[in-house]
């Protein structure tokens, strides 16, 4: 079967699915020339986005968008790792109909799972083409709060650095020649006992930008499973990162909106014990 992924493949072998001569076979059983190879590779169903009924926290609404606090450990869409419980699953039974592709329906842009903050989304097509623009433009105003490792020698700096999939590791993100321009300001917010809560603003919207470019800058995010570690004085699941700041003009009325969001209880519990 071609082009079947690589974590069916691996689903199947662990399963015995896969005869070598009729025999089951491991991964790394070598092969000869005139080996029989017989397989069963079960395709993962087609993704689609369902309504469900789960709690959102709504900070704006109106007939044009929709500002929500995303809690850490939910899943911005469906993917082929979550496939329902996401916030566009809740989205949908909130609002009916969202416009977009289907399984991003209605989203200007996107949080890591365990990023928690503010999400503006787009209820009509209008609102959805005007937000996108002004997102590609750097229209669209994003601060975020960090709890990352040690402290940086400048109070206020610039870190630089296009950022693409790791040629290693294809399930991270690293800093590459051939990569997508990024670029993140940080602000020391408060130092901290061997560590510091920094202010971000975003100028691009990277997967990963500011875990990839604070590990690359040797701070790395409290908590990131994939790009830090964690701090034994610190309990939280994931990193130690909130989208706590969003500014931007209404895409209708082109009024002036910004909306902020506390960080959630985890957050404030990792920050309080880093100051002691």
């Amino acid at each position: 079967m071609a082009n079947a992924p690589r974590s069916a493949v691996a689903a199947a072998l662990r399963a015995g699915r896969v005869l070598l001569n009729g025999e089951p076979v491991k991964a790394s059983t070598p092969v000869e020339a005139g080996d029989r190879i017989e397989y069963e590779v079960a395709l993962p169903q087609p993704l689609e986005a369902l309504a469900e009924d789960i709690p959102l926290d709504v900070v704006y609404e109106d007939d044009d968008i929709l500002v929500v606090n995303k809690p850490a450990g939910m899943v911005t869409h469906p993917a082929h790792g979550s496939r329902a419980g996401t916030l566009v699953n809740a989205l949908l039974a909130h609002v009916g109909s969202l416009p977009g592709e289907p399984l991003r329906a209605g989203l200007v842009h996107r949080l890591d799972r365990d990023t928690s903050g503010l999400l503006l989304v787009a209820k009509t097509p209008a609102a959805l083409s005007t937000l996108g623009k002004a997102m590609k433009k750097r229209y669209i105003e994003r601060e975020y709060l960090g709890l990352v490792a040690g402290i940086p020698d400048a109070e206020k700096g610039t870190i630089e650095g296009a950022i693409g999939r790791d040629p290693k590791h294809r399930m991270k993100f690293a800093i590459v020649s051939d990569g997508k321009p990024a670029v993140t300001h940080y602000e020391v917010r408060e130092r901290l006992r061997n560590a510091s809560e920094l202010l971000f603003r975003l100028e691009t919207g990277r997967t990963h930008q500011i875990r990839v470019h604070m590990a690359k800058f040797g701070h790395p995010v409290i908590g990131d499973p994939t790009y830090g570690k964690a701090d034994p004085r610190v309990t939280i699941d994931g990193q130690a990162l909130h989208a706590w700041r969003l500014r931007f003009r209404h895409p209708r009325t082109f009024a002036q909106l910004e909306f902020e969001a506390p960080p959630p209880a985890a957050y404030v519990r990792a920050r309080d014990a880093l100051r002691t």
